[in-house]
């Protein structure tokens, strides 16, 4: 990497507007930022127009599950799908990511409990060699209902990489999944179960939950605030999921499955995240509120791409083009706004002494935006 770079004749994507001009980095860093449409100093990098946006944060993604276990029963080495996943990572325009690893499985013998440590440690690795192209966080998804939750996330609770902790409850009949035909269709496409092992999971997890989640929950909280991890709720839908929330100390609720259950996070200095598939299918595919109805009532502060990177970029701009949101306010539900919700305070904005962390952004004719590079701390890795 050159010590200075400058990306000129851009559409600059700022906190608050969108600026025809030119960006300077030097040593991994922006330090200036000017209305200048073309720069003509030796080596600028003309970048004919196109939008020149902050580097996308990624709080949720499932994404390392599908490199992981392409095929059901199929289980890739841990390692190469880690390297697999960053790639694509990178190549959706996200510098910073938070991979949510399962602490317990929805089901018994789930392929997510099983790789569990695997997964953290090839991450881990990774990360202490320099072989990722975007910064790697890891995002403990703790299933509260079941048996193993706490054993399972007892050997994280100092780990330096965990900066988020997500507590789930995915007992059917609840949350997600109060509709019971879309529960069936899920479980059963996921999990190829039949009528009968599909009454059995239901038996099953409702019985866990009685006896762990309530505790669970407590006991898993109580150690990230001693550690000063940040938490999230997951699929609350009624005030009293909200209230349980800010009793534990919970800061964000993570894809909230009713209008009532985000305008009561709101109401108690919570912030929202909501699925950016969501937005990009036009509704949610268990039923529940649209996350541009969020965005239209103002209750919409970021988007994650759960299990399609490239809806995050995608689903931004919709935000833009469908639900009333200025192109910066936008672009701030995948960037800025993350940022600050996880304590990122170097990144996430397109301002003098922030991280290099951008992407060069092309739209086609029909609205798909394209990431054309990325750059990580000012060096090329997609």
């Amino acid at each position: 990497m050159n010590s200075e770079q400058i990306f000129t004749n851009a559409q600059i994507v700022l906190a608050d507007q969108v600026v025809h001009g030119t960006v300077v980095i030097r040593d991994a860093a922006i330090v200036e930022i000017s209305d200048t449409p073309r720069s003509s100093a030796a080596g600028a990098m003309d970048l004919d127009g196109d939008m020149l946006l902050p580097g996308l944060i990624e709080l949720h993604t499932d994404n390392l599950e599908k490199h992981c276990v392409p095929r059901p029963s199929v289980h890739w080495p841990v390692p190469s799908a880690v390297l697999a996943h960053d790639a694509q990572i990178a190549a959706a325009g996200i510098t910073t990511v938070f991979d949510a690893v399962a602490v317990g499985g929805a089901i018994d013998n789930d392929d997510r409990e099983a790789m569990l440590a695997e997964a953290a440690n090839a991450i881990r690795d990774a990360v202490r060699h320099g072989n990722l192209r975007a910064t790697h966080y890891l995002h403990m998804r703790c299933e509260v209902s079941n048996p193993r939750a706490l054993e399972l996330y007892e050997p994280f609770r100092d780990e330096p990489l965990v900066k988020l902790v997500s507590l789930m409850d995915h007992t059917p009949g609840q949350r997600q999944f109060v509709d019971a035909s879309k529960l069936k269709v899920y479980y059963q496409g996921k999990y190829g179960l039949n009528d009968a092992q599909f009454e059995e999971m239901v038996h099953s997890r409702k019985t866990n939950q009685a006896l762990y989640s309530d505790k669970y929950r407590q006991t898993i909280a109580e150690l990230c605030r001693a550690t000063g991890v940040v938490m999230a709720s997951h699929d609350d839908a009624t005030d009293a999921h909200i209230d349980e929330a800010e009793t534990l100390g919970v800061t964000i609720a993570e894809f909230p499955t009713t209008l009532e259950a985000a305008k009561a996070a709101r109401s108690k200095g919570m912030t929202t995240i909501m699925g950016g598939p969501n937005v990009v299918r036009g509704g949610s595919h268990s039923g529940n509120v649209a996350a541009s109805d969020l965005a239209r009532n103002g209750l919409l502060d970021a988007l994650s791409s759960d299990y399609v990177p490239s809806s995050l970029l995608h689903g931004a701009f919709l935000l833009h083009d469908d639900d009333g949101l200025d192109l910066a306010q936008a672009m701030a539900t995948v960037t800025g706004n993350p940022a600050r919700m996880v304590g990122l305070t170097d990144r996430g904005e397109i301002a003098s002494g922030k991280r290099a962390d951008l992407i060069r952004v092309r739209r086609l004719d029909d609205g798909t935006p394209v990431v054309r590079q990325t750059w990580r701390d000012g060096a090329r890795v997609a």
